[in-house]
């Protein structure tokens, strides 16, 4: 874990998360890296990539079908 992270980030909820407690997440921007979480259980661990990664991640899965 990087120690150099604010210990206050402020996370936001993605556009397509609703108000009904389905899929949640909410990203925030470190220094460099975005951060991304389950907005039901923000206290548990989050996961952190690089924003080259991050857009990668993202185009792949807007690629992929919807189930």
């Amino acid at each position: 874990m990087n120690q150099n992270r604010p210990s206050f980030t402020e996370w936001r909820k993605s556009s397509y998360s609703g108000d009904t407690g389905g899929q949640c997440v909410e990203v925030a921007a470190f220094s460099g890296d975005i951060g991304f979480r389950d907005s039901k259980n923000p206290g548990t661990a989050h996961l952190v990539l690089t924003r080259s990664a991050f857009r990668t991640f993202t185009r792949k899965l807007r690629s992929e079908p919807q189930k």
